[in-house]
């Protein structure tokens, strides 16, 4: 029978390097690399480029922006990431 290794490992090193570099403490690092999706990107939601300006216009509406009604699409884009 196998002996069990019950040495920790760490699935994305990259990642767990990069957070003590941050300022992480290692325990909390390695459970941030050690997560099923570590490193990889979130959602699927679409730029605001691929965006229609009705679409742009009730997301700014939503995390109110004002003068939103007087933007044009590029202004919006510009409001929603600057915000």
């Amino acid at each position: 029978m196998a002996k069990s290794n019950n040495i920790p490992q760490i699935k994305n090193e990259e990642q767990y390097e990069a957070l003590v570099d941050k300022g992480y403490s290692k325990e909390k690092a390695a459970r941030i690399a050690n997560t099923e999706n570590a490193g990889k990107k979130g959602g699927k939601a679409s730029t605001y480029e691929d965006r229609t300006k009705d679409e742009l216009y009730e997301q700014a509406r939503k995390i109110g922006i004002e003068g939103r009604s007087k933007m044009n699409k590029k202004e919006l884009i510009s409001a929603l990431r600057n915000n």
